[in-house]
């Protein structure tokens, strides 16, 4: 006889517990972590992750698990069970501290506890994940955190979707350690989490664990320990027996040391497992297999409605099966105690044995919706019909279950429910008085929810079929709803289309009376009007979309179709005027509370700023944004997005290695691949500026990758191709370059987008029309490649005469096109050279100002002024070493020694940015900024979350400080700064 139903002593997993501990280990020191922990079922994932938490120490170990629930798991099932621990253990007030704004709500539609959701929208997914992560990043800033999620081979799209949110988006100094189990057995090739863990395994703090079968000597332990004898007590045969059938699967190894030893062993793991459950009363097996209809735990007051029986004789009936380990007690509800046992119990149910039981849970759940808290409840309800195939009552709960989804945000699962309606629709004659709604209005809001769960093809499919059934002249109103989503899913596809169905949505809304669909359908076409060609039609749309607005009292529509406006009539050359335009949309989407139009504005706004060449404002105005979006709780999603709005004029300002800090803070956090290209193609142009052309080629070539599928626009597509020309003239494959550029022509509508047309071309013209010579961007012109594509050259000055040219940062480029091409045809205007170089002074562009004077300082050197040569490369090569420009540097150089120019050094040209106060200790103008927040007492985290950079990369610039300061704390550096002037009082 046994004297324990597992092993009281942990046997084993040395080497996995020392990983998941020093995975602890450097979240303590504040570095996040993600473990993933795979292995098959029984094989002791669980029992590991508890002696973890074990021993943890002082950290805090919050564990949920993922519910199964017939074939698809509960949204956010793990997540709900650890907010509602910490809503027990610390209560709502202490939650709510350890949020931003010191409330709770934002986590109300994962527990409705905390209140009234806030405001639903295409963001409030987005700020719930947000929330649960701050929530997360708040607790491990007061002590050492573990989220430890269960079963995630169970969990549902919407729980992965969170999940992957917080591995990618969490903040790298975090203490927060996540730790993940999941059945390797039941990743099938299909399995919806085998492409999760396979992204997820890119990320630099994940870690991928498998839990292996126990040795033979572990075996022996364990059956020891169990059988409560000394090690080798138990007989050699009966342990090879025990061994050979159980593979060294710790949970196997129980079942077969379960009996007393009367029993022959069981021929299948079914029966194995059964066994356990056989030998209860019967009276308890069969209250077993009425909660086995419930899933592997079932809450004590559900149990006892669907049993019908009293407090006392539950608990009578229960008490063999967790004295006998079959069941387990979890606060207030029973587990078995292994999933596999549930699915043996479940599975040894007859046919109309389990349409029986599932039929008696939706019963009691019908009379008593509060036995399970909401959205839970509805969807079980939903699971329990249609498992107990009750097609009527399956449909109408899924309807309701539908609702539930929407309110916690749980899209996918909401699809899913709609789906099932569809399914059920034929086999429910009256199906629109049940739910009082028909078929085509049930398609209709499958549409819309598919939209939001990002499954855009489906989006569409639904939509074709919606369409396909609507007669559109007897009913226009719901046709140009349907033709609304399917122009807007088509939109954010990429795919063609759009505008058409745009079009015909507003074709078949009547202009009166005003209603707010027709404002709606005129904003949303005008919105996706991008051409110059289109911009009479954009405003006048966007300006009847504001009137009607106006009228119908929708002031989110008002917001969106001023931004609109706002927009299309910029116009860079008018920019003083263009900034009062944004701030009154500013100010209509911050009094209509409309997140997403105050977003568009912060990026419109921004982008106008930097393509007019205002590059200081435009990195202000998306500093702000990202400020914004921190407190909206958004700093994660539209934060990391504003990035690039950021990093762009930063660029353009030869502020690189500030640059470098905001792109290396934005990816920590693993953007899509579209935000991710973007942001690396930053990155790119220092790289091919600073003659790191292996990095920039690594970076270009997974551009290229993403820029592959789908359709991009031409901010995204052509700065990437003028990347990857400069990359191949300066690795002297000119040839290449030049084909590349005449394809470019070929594909690309370059009129259509002047603003990135005039880098392209520029460099265009550099290639293929140089023989040795740098141009605007320091890369040297492969010789011979001058006369062999003078084709191409005459293609590029004729687009150019056609090319618009819009503010200054275009007339800068203009000019200096202008400038390049004289040189090429032998005129020596160095006049026209000195222009270039003023205009790119003025917009305070230091690289594109240096190879300016680099071209001034050639045409100065071959007609004679080696005076004004000598100005010009000493300005030049300031400019570059403070950039670190090495090709630049390399080529100044050429030509002083070409023309025997010596080249004197130019008071206050050592850099690219203005001198720091502390510039005599060595510092960067960006350390002295970091100085000055020191100074002001703020931490690493505080300084990070302010500059927009990680607090690891502002851990290395006080490193820095102290050394060039001589200070030994953070303290005297402060003290050194005030005392010597370096900061601001």
């Amino acid at each position: 006889m046994r004297a324990h139903a597992v092993s009281p002593l942990f046997i084993g997993r040395t080497t996995e517990l020392a990983v998941l501990e020093r995975a602890l280990g450097r979240a303590r020191a504040g570095s996040a972590s993600t473990v993933f922990v795979g292995g098959e079922a029984g094989v002791g994932k669980t029992r590991l992750v508890r002696e973890f938490a074990r021993r943890s120490g002082e950290a805090m170990v919050l564990i949920g698990g993922c519910l199964e629930l017939g074939t698809e798991g509960l949204p956010f099932a793990p997540f709900t069970a650890v907010l509602r621990s910490l809503a027990r253990d610390l209560g709502h007030d202490g939650v709510a501290a350890l949020l931003p704004g010191g409330t709770a709500r934002g986590l109300a539609r994962l527990l409705p506890e905390f209140g009234e959701p806030e405001r639903e929208g295409a963001e409030a997914r987005a700020r719930l994940f947000e929330h649960v992560l701050g929530l997360l990043e708040g607790l491990a800033e007061l002590r050492p955190t573990v989220l430890v999620i269960e079963d995630a081979h169970w969990a549902d799209r919407s729980t992965r979707d969170l999940l992957s949110f917080l591995v990618r988006y969490q903040r790298a100094d975090a203490r927060l350690l996540t730790l993940v189990t999941y059945r390797i057995d039941e990743i099938h090739r299909t399995h919806p989490l085998r492409p999760l863990l396979a992204e997820l395994g890119r990320v630099d703090w994940v870690t991928r664990l498998e839990l292996g079968r126990l040795s033979r000597r572990e075996v022996d332990e364990q059956a020891a320990s169990i059988l409560g004898a000394e090690q080798g007590a138990v007989p050699e045969t009966d342990m090879d027996l025990v061994y050979a059938r159980s593979e060294g699967n710790p949970l196997f190894v129980e079942a077969l040391l379960s009996g007393d030893g009367s029993e022959a062993l069981p021929e299948s793991l079914r029966d194995l497992l059964l066994a356990s459950v056989e030998r209860l009363p019967e009276e308890t097996r069969e209250l077993l297999r009425l909660a086995s209809a419930g899933g592997a735990r079932v809450e004590h007051a559900m149990l006892a409605a669907v049993a019908g029986t009293g407090e006392a004789e539950l608990s009578r009936l229960l008490r063999p099966a967790v004295a006998g380990n079959v069941l387990v007690v979890e606060g207030e509800a029973y587990a078995f105690r292994h999933a596999l046992i549930h699915e043996a119990v479940h599975h040894d149910l007859l046919p109309g044995e389990r349409i029986r039981l599932h039929t008696r849970f939706a019963e009691a759940l019908e009379n008593d919706p509060g036995l399970l808290p909401a959205p839970r409840g509805a969807i079980a309800l939903a699971h329990h019909w249609h498992a107990a195939r009750d097609h009527r009552w399956a449909l109408m709960s899924a309807w309701r279950a539908a609702a539930a989804s929407r309110r916690a945000a749980a899209y996918d699962e909401q699809l899913r429910m709609l789906e099932r309606v569809l399914e059920l629709w034929e086999t429910v004659p009256d199906a629109a008085e049940r739910i009082g709604a028909d078929h085509l209005e049930v398609l209709r809001r499958a549409v819309t929810v598919a939209h939001l769960a990002g499954e855009f093809e489906r989006g569409l499919s639904l939509a074709k079929a919606a369409l396909g059934e609507i007669d559109t002249e007897a009913d226009p109103i719901r046709a140009a709803r349907l033709l609304r989503q399917r122009g807007l899913v088509r939109y954010d596809l990429g795919r063609t289309g759009s505008r058409d169905d745009l079009r015909a949505a507003v074709a078949l809304v009547p202009a009166e009376p005003p209603t707010p669909l027709r404002a709606q359908v005129v904003e949303n076409l005008a919105r996706v009007l991008s051409y110059s060609k289109h911009w009479a039609e954009k405003e006048a749309l966007a300006e009847e979309a504001m009137r009607i607005a106006r009228q119908v009292g929708d002031i989110d529509t008002e917001a969106h179709a001023l931004v609109t406006l706002t927009w299309g009539r910029c116009r860079y050359s008018r920019m003083e005027s263009q900034a009062e335009a944004f701030a009154r949309a500013r100010e209509l989407a911050g009094r209509a509370s409309t997140y997403a139009a105050l977003m568009r504005v912060v990026i419109s706004e921004s982008d106008a700023f930097e393509g007019a060449g205002w590059h200081e404002r435009a990195a202000e105005v998306a500093r702000q944004g990202m400020a914004d979006a921190e407190a909206y709780g958004l700093a994660r999603t539209s934060g990391a997005f504003l990035a690039i709005n950021l990093a762009e004029p930063l660029v353009s300002l030869g502020r690189w290695d500030e640059a470098l800090e905001v792109v290396e803070h934005a990816l920590e956090v693993a953007p899509p691949a579209p935000f991710r290209a973007a942001l690396q193609g930053m990155v790119t142009d220092i790289a091919l500026a600073r003659g790191d052309l292996d990095r920039a080629g690594a970076l270009i070539a997974a551009a290229r990758a993403v820029f592959r599928h789908g359709a991009h626009k031409d901010q995204a597509v052509l700065p990437n191709l003028r990347r990857e020309i400069e990359l191949l003239a300066a690795r002297g494959r000119g040839d290449e370059a030049a084909a590349l550029v005449e394809r470019t022509l070929d594909r690309h509508d370059l009129t259509a987008s002047p603003r990135y047309a005039w880098p392209l071309l520029l460099t265009s013209l550099r290639v293929t029309g140089a023989a040795g010579v740098v141009g605007a961007a320091g890369v040297t012109g492969v010789a011979g490649v001058a006369g062999a594509h003078e084709g191409v050259g005459s293609r590029l000055r004729r687009l150019a005469e056609k090319l618009a040219v819009e503010g200054d940062l275009q007339r800068a480029c203009a000019l200096h096109f202008a400038a390049e091409a004289a040189r090429l045809d032998g005129v020596r205007d160095l006049e026209a050279w000195h222009a270039v170089a003023s205009a790119w002074a003025a917009l305070r562009q230091p690289h594109s100002e240096a190879g300016a004077l680099l071209g001034a300082a050639e045409i100065a050197a071959a007609v004679g002024e080696r005076g004004a040569a000598a100005r010009s490369l000493s300005r030049a090569a300031g400019l570059a070493a403070g950039l670190g420009a090495t090709p630049l540097l390399t080529a100044i150089d050429a030509l002083a020694r070409r023309a025997r120019i010596a080249i004197p050094e130019e008071p206050g040209a050592a850099g690219a940015v203005p001198v720091a106060h502390g510039a005599g200790f060595g510092l960067t103008a960006r350390e002295q900024e970091v100085l000055g927040l020191v100074a002001a007492g703020r931490s690493n985290r505080e300084i990070a979350s302010e500059l927009f950079i990680s607090a690891k990369t502002v851990s290395v610039h006080v490193s820095n400080i102290l050394a060039k300061l001589g200070a030994a704390s953070r303290g005297e550096a402060a003290a050194t700064a005030h005392r010597l002037g370096l900061v601001e009082r």
